[in-house]
């Protein structure tokens, strides 16, 4: 079944004040035949990632639209580096998420295949574990998650597979 990124702009003082989105977004999800892969909130609790398993977007869409639950961004995406199982074993195993914005022209065969090469030279950098990547559909970023001990590491394993850094978030464990 498709994935997709469903990005939510949010205000909290805690984590916790989340919960009932986060119950909101999985009832609206499954009561249309979906599930929620999985959360991510970034530590200063304004930004919720949603990866939502479903057979049709635009009807996923129109349903959390009716929920009240608008995502500010919503786009289909392919999960890189770990399986659909490994990812629900390991939910929130990843500290920091990193997204990059793609470069116009770039194809998902392209990208795949420079993933595929430069993946393994992530072992020069043996205390950051990357875990995996949503590449959007349409090619316009992709979020990488990571598990590192702060993000300095992050940004050095990012600069041994040469990718850049367009936005660098902590996230909330």
């Amino acid at each position: 079944m498709p994935l997709f990124l469903a990005e939510y702009r949010v205000e909290a003082t805690d984590r916790a004040q989340l919960e009932p989105l986060f119950r909101a977004i999985d009832e609206a999800t499954r009561a249309a035949g979906g599930e929620v892969v999985e959360f991510q909130v970034g530590q200063d609790l304004a930004l919720l990632y949603a990866v939502l398993e479903h057979g049709d977007g635009a009807a996923l869409r129109a349903v959390l639209e009716r929920a009240g639950l608008a995502p500010h961004d919503f786009a289909q995406v392919r999960l890189v580096g770990q399986s659909l199982d490994e990812v629900k074993a390991q939910r929130g195993a990843a500290n920091y998420l990193v997204e990059w914005d793609l470069p116009a022209g770039l194809t998902m065969e392209a990208y795949l295949a420079r993933k595929a090469e430069k993946s393994p030279l992530y072992a020069q950098v043996p205390e950051v574990r990357f875990l995996r990547t949503y590449v959007r559909e349409d090619m316009a970023k992709c979020v990488c998650l990571y598990a590192a001990p702060d993000e300095d590491a992050v940004r050095r394993a990012r600069q041994v597979v040469s990718a850049p850094v367009d936005r660098l978030t902590r996230l909330c464990s």
